[in-house]
This record gives C-alpha cells, sequence and structure tokens, in this order.
C-alpha cells in the first residue's frame, strides 16, 4: 500500500509552520494514542502514522528532502517509522506538558492557572430588561502581598529542588515506556521553600474578599453567564488568575412573568365590565396603557399588546405582552347585592341559551353523556 503524504496526514499545508505542525500533530496524538484505543488497531496505526509525519517534518533536513524527492527520498534517513521508546517519551511529553502546563525542558517549573469561581447575581426585573451596573462581594484567593506570590520570607527565596532539578517533574521508566509525573519533593513547583512567608505559610496565595463591579449588559435572563477575565483565583508559580462567571438569576416578578422577549400577565376584571365592555388600566414596564374589553368577554381571554414586551440580549427585536383575563366573583355581598344578584340571575336563565351559550352546551353535552351510559 502506497503511503500517505505527510502533510496530508497532519492535516496541513505545504507551507504550514513548525508552529503548526505540532499542533496538529497533538490533536491526532491524544486521539489516537494507544492508551486511549486499547481495542482499536486502526487507532494505533494512525498514531504511529502521525508520528512519523511529525518528526519528519520537524526536522529542517528530513522536511527538505521530503519536499523535493517525496519518500523516495526518505528512505535511509534516521527517524523514519522507527517507534523509540526514547522518542515516544519525548514527543508526547512536550503535548502534554504543554496542554497541562508543565515543563520539564530548560529547568522550567510547573505552573499552575488559577481555579475558575462562580458568582449567583440575583436582579430584579426591571434592571434585568434595561441593564445595569452593579457591585458585587467575591471571596477568592489572591496572591500574597508580602512575599509577592513566592510563598517565601521576605528576604528570602525557595531553592531548586534537587529531586527533579528544578523541572517540576521526573521521568520513569517502566518498562517499554517512559512516564512523566509531578515531582513528589516539590508537588510541581521545581523549587523547595525552606523559610516560609508567614502571611501565607509559604502557600503564595491568601484569601480575601475583592469588590467588583459587573456591567450587566441589556436584556440578561435567568441562567446567562458574564465572564470577567482574570478575577477568579490567582495562580500558582506565576500562572495566570482563573476566570469569574456570573451566572445571572432574575427575582419573581410579582406582576410579570417572562419567556425570552415575551411578557404575560393576568388582569381582574369585574362581572359587569366583562359582560358590558369598558378599558381597564394594564401596567407595562414602560407605564400604563389602557386595554379595551370587548362586550362579552369571558374568563381566560388572552389580549396581545404588541411591541410591550422586553428585548433580549441575542435578539435586540421587542417581544409582546400578554395579558389574560381573569373575571372576578364579588364576594361579602350585602343582603341587597344579593337580592339583585337573584333577580338578573333569573333574567339571564330565562332566555336560555342566548345569554348562556356555553353553559348551554355544556348541559347538552352532558344531558347526551348520560343517555349514552344508561343504554
Amino acid at each position: 500500500m502506497a503511503k500517505r503524504d505527510y502533510y496530508e496526514i497532519l492535516g496541513v499545508s505545504r507551507e504550514a509552520t513548525e508552529a503548526e505542525i505540532k499542533k496538529a500533530y497533538r490533536r491526532l496524538a491524544m486521539k489516537h494514542h494507544p492508551d486511549r484505543n486499547k481495542d482499536d488497531a486502526e487507532s494505533g496505526m494512525k498514531f504511529k502514522e502521525a508520528k512519523e509525519a511529525y518528526e519528519a517534518l520537524t526536522d529542517a533536513d528530513r522536511r527538505a528532502t521530503y519536499d523535493r524527492f517525496g519518500h523516495d527520498g526518505m528512505r535511509g534517513q534516521p527517524g523514519g517509522g522507527g517507534f523509540s521508546a526514547e522518542g515516544f517519551g519525548d514527543i508526547f511529553g512536550d503535548v502534554f506538558g504543554d496542554i497541562f502546563g508543565g515543563g520539564r525542558r530548560g529547568g522550567r517549573s510547573q505552573v499552575f492557572r488559577g481555579a475558575d469561581l462562580g458568582y449567583e447575581l440575583e436582579l430584579e426585573l426591571e434592571h434585568a430588561v434595561s441593564g445595569d451596573t452593579v457591585t458585587i462581594e467575591v471571596p477568592t484567593q489572591v496572591s500574597c502581598g508580602d512575599c509577592n506570590g513566592s510563598g517565601a520570607r521576605k528576604g528570602t527565596e525557595a531553592t531548586q529542588c534537587t529531586t527533579c532539578g528544578g523541572a517540576g517533574q521526573v521521568r520513569m521508566q517502566q518498562g517499554f515506556f517512559s512516564i512523566q509525573q509531578t515531582c513528589p519533593s516539590c508537588k510541581g513547583a521545581g523549587k523547595v521553600i525552606h523559610d516560609p512567608c508567614e502571611t501565607c505559610h509559604g502557600r503564595g496565595r491568601v484569601s480575601k474578599t475583592k469588590k467588583l463591579s459587573v456591567k450587566v449588559p441589556a436584556g440578561v435572563d435567568s441562567g446567562d453567564r458574564i465572564r470577567l477575565s482574570g478575577e477568579g483565583e490567582a495562580g500558582r508559580n506565576g500562572g495566570p488568575s482563573g476566570d469569574l462567571y456570573v451566572e445571572i438569576r432574575v427575582k419573581p416578578h410579582k406582576l410579570f412573568e417572562r419567556s425570552g422577549p415575551d411578557l404575560s400577565c393576568e388582569i381582574p376584571v369585574s362581572i359587569a365590565t366583562a359582560t358590558l365592555g369598558g378599558e381597564v388600566e394594564l401596567p407595562t414596564l414602560d407605564g400604563h396603557v389602557s386595554l379595551k374589553i370587548p362586550p362579552g368577554t369571558q374568563s381566560g381571554k388572552v389580549f396581545r399588546l404588541r411591541g410591550k414586551g422586553v428585548s433580549t440580549v441575542r435578539e435586540r427585536h421587542t417581544g409582546d405582552l400578554f395579558a389574560k383575563v381573569a373575571v372576578e366573583t364579588p364576594i361579602n355581598l350585602t343582603e341587597e347585592q344579593e337580592s339583585l344578584l337573584r333577580k338578573f340571575d333569573e333574567l339571564v336563565t330565562s332566555g336560555g341559551n342566548r345569554h348562556n351559550p356555553r353553559a348551554g352546551g355544556w348541559l347538552d353535552t352532558v344531558k347526551r353523556f348520560f343517555e349514552r351510559i344508561s343504554q
């Protein structure tokens, strides 16, 4: 079977830089590494194929030969697809070192990015819709000011770890494989503190509550998150700080319920207004509007007021307001009111289905139901 083109294997162009080649190899090595695909022979072959292409194209002389003569020119070249434990350890050590922040070449110690933090911010509906600037207090870990994050007492400094030589990692040979792991003496720091800082006790970080100003964009809703870069916990050994994620939670509103850009509410209407028609004052987030109630409006009727909803951070168009009518039954009536109401009911009932079409239709349905089950 003809060998595949090295550039095609890595998925890069022939003009790719060494950094682009290395990045492409990392991706393939992580995907097809034998430890992750123990029962997949095809992945094992793809891993060896990618390694061979990587070794050839990251060597300037071998790459020049390959570009000129192809695979024919690579015959007899060192590293042409051989699989050595040392080569595997070097290349894959670089891959995992770069990804997880550990360095071992050049005596570099491991650095650790600070942890990301989360904060739940409660907002009133009005503030979520219009946007706001809020000051929050977040407990976190910051770099110690007395030792500048080194962990060593002021005037002293940490010394290089003798176990790992300052690399923060040690290599152990286990049969065919060379395994790299965190140094047990310095815990990956690459340095050992003999005289720790009294303020942070050698940790290089201290607890602190930070006050932060959060700009909340207009239209946020529950579940939306705002990322504050670098406002998480401080890193270790010079590592970058994590991020702070502010998650929005909109408080329940006394009048409105929100569904994306739309609002809904319930409006109580008297029997007289629902029967004879009229107008009611309806609240919106922009102020009151007058809603016309047609004669004979039934409880549960929904009116749609276009453009009286809200906008969201993802959709700038304004939604609608849906007002649901709730016909209110009078309570605590006087004797005179009860008497008038009974007289009114008699007059309405005497008209049959003309005045109560829904009730008449319902009674007819009930009657047919019982007739059917009695047969």
